[in-house]
C-alpha cells in the first residue's frame, strides 16, 4: 500500500475513494474499506483520505487519545487489500477550504474519484458546511459515483469512535471487540524492558505505546499476540509497575504462553481480549510470583474453555 503522509503535492487516477477520521477502525469503517476494495475489479485504485493528526487536536487545547495511533491505523488499513492511504495535513488552510474548492481540488483534481463512499454523517470543508446532500449535488458536474452508508447499530447504539472510546476507558474489552468488530490491540516494536519479570520466572515482552494511544484501565488482561503473522496465547499487564518501582510511562507488558524466542527489536501486535483484574502493588515479589500464577492460571483456563489451548 502507498503511504501518503502530511503531503498535498500528489495525484491518483482513477480512484474509489472513502472519506473519514477512521478514527478505530470499527466495523462501520470496515465497511467502506470493503466498498473501496470491490471497486478494484472496476479497474479503479482503492484510496482512503483521512487526515494525519486528528481534528480534535486543532480546536482544543487537550491532546486527543487515539484508538489506534497513525503507524497502526496504516497498518490495519493496509490489511484490507487498499492501494493507497492519504494522511491529509489538517492544518488552519485545510480546516478553512471551502467545501466546494474541497470537492474541485481535491476529490476531481487531487483523486480523480470516479467512485465516492462514506458515511451518512460525513460533513467536511469550512464550519463543516459540506456533507453528504453537497456530494449528491456535484456528482453529475463531475461524473463520479457516489454511495452513502447508514450508521452500523450494536442493538440500538449507532456504532461510532466515541461510543468504542468510552468502553476502552472502561476496560469492557468484550463489548470493545463487537463495536471494533475485532479485538482492540496495541501495536509496535518490542522494547527492552528492566527484565524484572525473568528473575521470578515471568519474561514479558514490552512495548512502550505512544501518549496519544488510548489505553485500557491499568491491570491485567487475556491477549492474543501476533508475532509474523501467527497467534499466541498470553496474559497482558498494562500500568506502571508499582511493586517493582514505578514507571513514568505506562508500559504493556505480555506474557506468551510456551515461548521462549528473543522478540526484541519485533513488530507485534498485543489483542486484548479481557480484562481480568486491576493492577495492584504487592509488599514483595514473592507475593508478586503468586499472583502472577494465579493469573496465568485464569488465562490458560480462558483459551482452555474457548479450545485454543
Amino acid at each position: 500500500m502507498e503511504y501518503i503522509a502530511g503531503r498535498t503535492d500528489f495525484e491518483i487516477k482513477n480512484s474509489a475513494v472513502t472519506l473519514g477520521k477512521f478514527d478505530g477502525l470499527h466495523s462501520g469503517h470496515q465497511l467502506l474499506l470493503q466498498k473501496i476494495t470491490e471497486q478494484k475489479k472496476n479497474g479503479l485504485n482503492a484510496v482512503v483520505f483521512t487526515f494525519l493528526y486528528h481534528p480534535g487536536n486543532l480546536l482544543s487545547d487537550r491532546e486527543m487519545e487515539l484508538i489506534y495511533t497513525e503507524d497502526e491505523k496504516q497498518c490495519i488499513i493496509d490489511q484490507y487489500g487498499v492501494d493507497v492511504m492519504i494522511s491529509y495535513p489538517f492544518t488552519e488552510e485545510t480546516r478553512a477550504m471551502e467545501p466546494e474548492h474541497f470537492i474541485e481540488e481535491v476529490l476531481v483534481k487531487k483523486l480523480d474519484a470516479k467512485y465516492i463512499v462514506v458515511g451518512s454523517d460525513f460533513c467536511f470543508g469550512k464550519n463543516r458546511r459540506g456533507n453528504t446532500e453537497m456530494l449528491v449535488e456535484y456528482a453529475s458536474k463531475y461524473n463520479y459515483k457516489l454511495e452513502v452508508i447508514t450508521k452500523k447499530k450494536n442493538a440500538d447504539e449507532e456504532i461510532s469512535s466515541s461510543c468504542i472510546r468510552k468502553q476502552i476507558s472502561e476496560g469492557n474489552m468484550e463489548n470493545v471487540v463487537k463495536l471494533l468488530g475485532r479485538p482492540f490491540s496495541v501495536m509496535g516494536e518490542v522494547m527492552h524492558g528492566r527484565k524484572i519479570g525473568r528473575t521470578i520466572g515471568f519474561p514479558t515482552t514490552n512495548l512502550m505505546p505512544d501518549k496519544s494511544k488510548l489505553l485500557p484501565p491499568d491491570g491485567v488482561y487475556v491477549s492474543l499476540t501476533t508475532i509474523d503473522g501467527k497467534d499466541y496465547p498470553g496474559i497482558t499487564n498494562i500500568g506502571h509497575n508499582p511493586t517493582v518501582g514505578t514507571t513514568p510511562e505506562k508500559r504493556v507488558e505480555t506474557f506468551l504462553f510456551d515461548y521462549d524466542q528473543d522478540l526484541y527489536g519485533k513488530f507485534i501486535q498485543v489483542s486484548l481480549l479481557s480484562r481480568t483484574r486491576k493492577e495492584e502493588t504487592f509488599g514483595s515479589l514473592e507475593e508478586l510470583k503468586a499472583q502472577m500464577d494465579i493469573d496465568l492460571a485464569d488465562g490458560r483456563k480462558y483459551f482452555s474453555d474457548l479450545g485454543l489451548l
